[in-house]
C-alpha cells in the first residue's frame, strides 16, 4: 500500500508503530519494520545507554528503516541524544511533546525525518493524534482533527492519523480523511513482543471502550490511561495534582508507575498502575504477534476501500 509517507519512509505500508516508552524496544519494532511497517523505538523511559543498545539490537534484526521516540519536553540533553540516535542509524525522530528547532535542524543536516505529534491544527507539523489515543495526548478527536490538519499543512507534510485505530477499518478511514498512513500504539500492545509491567496486557484485554480516562494522575500532563483507584483519587483530589514533570517523580515514588520496567518489575498493583490505552482497547480481544497485525491492517483497509469504491 503506497502513500506519500511509505515513499517518504522507504517502507512497504503506512503503518507506524507509537514509540511507547516502556512498550517500543527492540523486539516490538523490529518485528513492524521487518513486516514492512515503521518501527519506532520508545525511549523515553531508557537511558542512553539502553537506547543507543536497543537501536544496535534493531539493527542486527533487520535493515529497514525504524525511528526513535524521545519525550523532548523532559529537561537536558535532547540535542546529544538526538546525535546518537543518528549515529544508530535511526531515519525518524519522533517527538510527543514538542522539538527544540537547533534538533529539527540536526536531524535535517543529517537526512532523518522529523514526525511531531500535535493535538490541535495550530499545532501541526507532521502527525494529527485525536484525542482518543492512549498516553499523553489533546482533546479533539481524530475525525475533525485529522481534516483540517490535512488542510492545513497536507499540501507540503505527510499527515499521520493517531488516536483511536485499531484495525484496518481504521487505517481506511485515515486515508478516506486525507491521511497518508496511521501511528498505532494500543494495539501494538497486545502482541508478544511488546514489553509491558505486569497486568498491562491483561487489563487491555479485558477492557471496554468506556474504561479509559484523561488524566493529570501520572505525569501531571494529560494522559489517557485505563481508569482505577489511583486515577479516581486525583479526580476527587485535584488541589493535590503537580505540575510536570513533578507529578511524575510523585507517581514514581508512591508505586503507581513503573513505565520503562517489565514482566519482572517489582511492586506492580494492578489497581493503581499506570496503563496507556487508547479508546480502541475494546476491539482488542486477543494477542496477536505484531508482524500479523501488520498485514492485517493493510488487507483490512484495502478490503474496506474496495467495499467503499463499490458504492460509487
Amino acid at each position: 500500500m503506497r502513500t506519500r509517507l511509505t515513499d517518504l519512509l522507504g517502507v512497504e505500508h503506512p503503518v507506524m508503530l507509537a514509540g511507547m516508552g516502556g512498550v517500543s524496544y527492540a523486539d516490538l519494532a523490529a518485528a513492524v519494520s521487518s513486516a514492512g511497517g515503521f518501527g519506532c523505538l520508545g525511549a523515553s523511559t531508557m537511558g542512553n545507554d539502553k537506547m543507543v543498545e536497543e537501536m544496535a539490537a534493531v539493527r542486527a534484526v533487520t535493515d529497514k528503516p525504524f525511528g526513535v521516540d524521545l519525550l523532548t519536553a523532559m529537561p537536558g540533553g535532547m540535542t546529544e541524544q538526538v546525535k546518537q540516535v543518528i549515529e544508530g542509524g535511526a531515519s525518524a525522530f519522533v517527538a510527543g511533546l514538542g522539538v527544540p528547532t537547533e534538533v529539527v535542524d540536526l536531524c535535517h543536516d543529517h537526512d532523518v525525518v522529523v514526525v511531531s505529534m500535535c493535538g490541535k491544527v495550530e499545532h501541526a507539523v507532521r502527525a494529527a493524534q485525536g484525542t482518543e489515543a492512549g498516553g499523553h495526548t489533546g482533546q479533539v478527536a481524530s475525525f475533525p482533527l485529522v481534516p483540517q490538519v490535512v488542510d492545513a499543512v497536507g499540501d507540503r507534510v505527510p499527515v499521520v492519523a493517531a488516536g483511536g485505530i485499531f484495525d484496518g477499518r481504521g487505517l481506511a478511514a485515515a486515508l478516506a480523511l486525507g491521511a497518508d498512513g496511521v501511528w498505532v500504539g494500543t494495539r501494538f500492545i497486545a502482541t508478544p513482543e511488546a514489553r509491558s509491567v505486569l497486568g498491562y496486557k491483561d487489563t487491555l484485554l479485558a477492557s471496554r471502550e468506556d474504561q479509559t480516562t484523561v488524566s493529570r494522575a501520572y505525569s501531571g500532563k494529560t494522559m489517557r490511561v485505563v481508569r482505577n483507584t489511583y486515577t479516581d483519587y486525583y479526580d476527587a483530589h485535584p488541589d493535590e495534582l503537580k505540575k510536570f514533570p513533578e507529578q511524575l517523580g510523585v507517581s514514581y515514588g508512591n508505586g503507581a508507575m513503573h513505565l520503562g520496567g517489565d514482566s519482572f518489575s517489582d511492586g506492580v498493583d494492578v489497581d493503581k498502575e499506570c496503563y496507556p490505552a487508547g479508546q480502541g482497547v475494546g476491539g482488542i480481544t486477543e494477542l496477536v504477534p505484531a508482524a500479523v497485525l501488520v498485514e492485517r491492517f493493510v488487507t483490512e483497509a484495502e478490503a474496506a476501500l474496495d467495499r467503499i469504491a463499490d458504492l460509487r
